[in-house]
């Protein structure tokens, strides 16, 4: 469940919620009961699952770079 940063407009109370995403905001501080804004999020996680987030997904079949050697040890780097 995501959690929401606020801040009291009146008295400046700030406080943290979790909310569901189609929960409505919440407006009256619960100290003074003045107005509230929802503050912007500090930090994103996001997580990406499935195939298509990275160039290496569109590029199946390619040829490998130029100046690398394919070798069947798993190396990346010629010697």
């Amino acid at each position: 469940m995501p959690t929401y940063d606020y801040v009291c407009t009146r008295c400046g109370d700030e406080f943290c919620v979790e909310q569901s995403m189609t929960d409505r905001p919440l407006r009256k501080c619960r100290k003074c009961g003045g107005r509230l804004e929802k503050l912007p999020p500090k930090s994103l996680n996001l997580i990406f699952k499935g195939s298509g987030f990275y160039v290496t997904d569109y590029r199946k079949g390619a040829t490998p770079e130029k100046g690398r050697k394919k070798t069947g040890t798993g190396d990346a780097e010629p010697a």
